[in-house]
């Protein structure tokens, strides 16, 4: 069973509709105790991206947090010589993947939808993190500031051959062109990975609502400042993307470790705790 995180990990989640849509079609949900967080950007028809994301997000909770409460934290898989944790994740967004792709196959106002998706779950000293599309995951570690994924998006192949700069990427009218998307086919590739966690690092999860409208220096000035307070934080980013036109739906989640988490280190604390 994976440890408790509630008094270790702090959590701000925010999600908002923008000044431009009438309604919003990006879904958010954490659960502080297991670690996980979860952001989504749906798109299709009238409304069928929020179906589509609030599919991604509820079926991937639900799975995870069933799954993991049955699980050993850092347990490694023989078949896939992965963590536990790894495997779980893979088999969580290919069961939402599979609902929301059979719902846009068998309900017509489902048609054509899909999701992006970005998941963080925390265990051990490590963040596993997996993403599809162009939701993004960024790191602030006491100066240093970067983006720990890479989006899954044709300006994205655009720029790793060359063919433009991050900069001509920012004003290009292709920014949205996600390369994969839960829901779009049958199987859907999660791109996954593993990153060490100290405590005092700041993560961010955001959709493009935030990072196609606010530079990342911004972010980084943002986040330096308004550190202390994970809730105000997640209010002023949103606040900002607002402020530079609000095109699209915004939503972030911050996490913030206080202390090492691994699971050997919770256990011997929790001895010397009935010794003493």
């Amino acid at each position: 069973m994976n440890m408790d995180l509630t008094h270790v990990l702090d959590v701000a989640q925010l999600t908002d509709v923008g000044k431009k849509r009438d309604h919003n079609e990006d879904s958010v949900a954490s659960d502080v105790s297991s670690g996980l967080l979860v952001l989504a950007d749906g798109m299709g028809g009238y409304q069928a991206g929020e179906v589509a994301s609030k599919m991604a997000v509820l079926t991937i909770m639900a799975e995870m947090k069933e799954r993991l409460a049955g699980s050993s934290s850092g347990k490694i898989d023989v078949a896939s010589g992965m963590q536990m944790e790894s495997t779980l994740l893979r088999d969580a967004v290919a069961k939402a993947n599979a609902g929301i792709y059979h719902a846009s196959r068998t309900q017509p106002q489902c048609a054509g939808m899909g999701t992006t998706l970005v998941v963080a779950l925390f265990t051990n000293d490590r963040v596993l993190v997996g993403h599809v599309g162009d939701s993004r995951m960024y790191r602030l570690r006491g100066d240093a500031f970067c983006q720990i994924t890479l989006d899954h998006s044709l300006l994205q192949e655009q720029i790793r051959a060359g063919l433009i700069t991050p900069e001509q990427a920012r004003f290009s009218n292709h920014r949205n062109l996600v390369t994969r998307a839960l829901g779009v086919d049958s199987v859907v590739e999660l791109e996954l990975h593993e990153h060490d966690v100290e405590a005092g690092d700041i993560y961010l999860m955001c959709s493009d609502g935030l990072s196609d409208l606010v530079e990342d220096d911004d972010i980084y000035l943002a986040l330096r400042t308004l550190n202390a307070n994970l809730t105000f934080a997640a209010r002023h980013l949103v606040e900002m993307a607002n402020d530079n036109g609000g095109y699209d739906n915004i939503s972030v989640i911050l996490a913030r470790p206080r202390q090492p988490y691994s699971a050997g280190r919770h256990w011997r604390h929790r001895i010397l705790g009935w010794l003493k």
